[in-house]
């Protein structure tokens, strides 16, 4: 099961040149970039592991892309994903997200809810 989370979900994987061209568009907004990875990409999972530092001041996509190459080294069977944010008074939150590097085999999981009183959810 592929798992569909961030921006191009249900596009097929972007390229190297694709995803440095998205990291282009995130810094020319003034956006901080970082990449996060994980072994669990459960929708209740949201908070992945940070490589390294968010990258604030960062302004040449090589950059970027040589932390993700390094962060493939690490962790080649591992989901890892592009995170943008703006700092800007009134957004201040994550704009752009979006998965770049998955495992050849995605086994999946289970995700069972039910609405409860209140229109609550539980998982």
């Amino acid at each position: 099961m592929r798992v569909t989370q961030g921006c191009f979900s249900f596009l097929p994987d972007l390229s190297d040149e694709q995803i440095k061209l998205q990291v282009a568009y995130a810094m020319s907004k003034g956006w901080a970039v970082s990449v996060e990875w994980t072994d669990d990409p459960h929708p209740r999972n949201s908070y992945w592991e940070l490589w390294g530092l968010p990258l604030f001041d960062v302004k040449d996509p090589a950059a970027v892309m040589y932390e993700l190459a390094e962060c493939r080294k690490v962790n080649p069977e591992g989901y890892i994903k592009i995170n943008a944010f703006d700092a800007s008074i009134g957004t201040e939150s994550c704009v752009l997200s979006f998965i770049v590097q998955r495992p050849i085999n995605e086994p999946g999981f289970y995700l069972e809810r039910n609405e409860v009183q209140g229109r609550n959810i539980q998982y």
